[in-house]
């Protein structure tokens, strides 16, 4: 660490962020994958009904002669989907941390997963959408239309869009989002039953056939976003020093938001809007793994499907015979860490 001539830290050594060794962040993404199998396997086998390991085994073979065959057998699409949104939402999140340089960004604050969610109710509501593949693409214009509305509302005013103005304008949309949903669906009697349980956020419906319907959008979000890794590492130092290092800034940031925009919008569309999961997932790796994004995107990913598988076992063991959504035990993690990040003096720019 570098002194000044007084003996003390010199500032530009005190907030250059400390490197983890590769040989460290190898054995944390090994670690978190090993959590991500026993969580999956742990959701395999508890639920409303308990299934003992030998039956959990048959199911992945293919069995479905017994009861808890059959029940570890419909879980199976169940824990996949899990781990495809949740690895979904958290590589959003550090994303749109990363593009925005902002602590507070995620899907839900900044109003990109309601964006999607009203799209959605309102093409079911007036236009008569039934198609599954057309759900997903309404729902990515809705993401990408609210990103857009809410980062323009910031940008507003003296000092661009800060992280505050970013948290504070994506809430207000949210809110007003949640509105207009409501007010939509609930003059709706033949729709409104289905739409409000979709709209809490859960995975109660989650098939192979759904799955099969989304995982393309999912696979292109993904690639999209992984691969911004090394240009989002230069979009950390600065604009100027980006574009100094030969980064096309605004092609960059755009190609990396339309990445997790995909996502977002994939994500609600097959499960409804699931809160909170890219806020605190992108946080704790970089505990873990550092500010690296070229680890961060990955590890978040895999982190973030963990986090989500988790919170759908819990959900499912804590109110048996019944279950909590997803979505409801995400915000109940995700709301006070979200409090604890705005509480924090260094809030205001990555």
């Amino acid at each position: 660490m570098t002194t000044s001539v007084h003996g003390r830290p010199d500032a530009a050594a005190v907030n250059t962020p400390r490197r983890r060794p590769v040989r460290v962040r190898v054995l944390w993404l090994a670690a978190a994958l090993l959590v991500l199998v026993a969580l999956a396997l742990a959701s395999l086998a508890f639920g409303s009904r308990a299934v003992a390991w030998a039956d959990v085994w048959a199911a992945l073979q293919g069995a479905d002669g017994t009861l808890e065959q059959a029940a570890a057998s419909k879980r199976i699409p169940r824990t996949l989907l899990a781990a495809l949104v949740g690895g979904a939402l958290g590589l959003a999140g550090a994303v749109m941390q990363g593009v925005t340089r902002n602590p507070l960004a995620d899907p839900g604050i900044l109003g990109v997963t309601m964006g999607a969610s009203l799209a959605l109710v309102t093409a079911v509501a007036f236009f008569g959408l039934v198609s599954p593949i057309g759900y997903i693409w309404v729902a990515m214009a809705g993401a990408g239309l609210s990103a857009v509305f809410v980062y323009g509302i910031a940008s507003l005013g003296r000092g661009g869009a800060t992280p505050l103005k970013l948290a504070l304008s994506g809430a207000a949309t949210s809110a007003a989002f949640v509105s207009l949903v409501t007010a939509i669906t609930l003059p709706r009697g033949d729709i409104a039953g289905s739409l409000r349980l979709w709209h809490v956020g859960g995975l109660g419906g989650a098939s192979f056939e759904r799955i099969n319907h989304v995982l393309p959008f999912l696979a292109v979000g993904f690639a999209i976003c992984l691969l911004s890794g090394k240009a989002l590492n230069s979009l950390a130092l600065g604009d100027e020093l980006a574009a100094g290092l030969g980064e096309r800034v605004a092609v960059v940031r755009g190609v990396a938001a339309l990445g997790s925009i995909v996502l977002c919008g994939a994500a609600t569309a097959i499960t409804g809007p699931i809160g909170f999961v890219g806020l605190v997932v992108p946080h704790a790796c970089r505990l873990l793994v550092g500010v690296d994004h070229r680890w961060l995107l990955p590890f978040s990913a895999v982190l973030g499907a963990a986090l989500l598988t988790a919170a759908d076992v819990v959900g499912r063991v804590v109110a048996r015979p019944a279950e909590i959504d997803v979505g409801i035990v995400t915000a109940l993690i995700g709301a006070p860490f979200f409090v604890w990040i705005v509480r924090r003096q260094k809030v205001r720019a990555l």
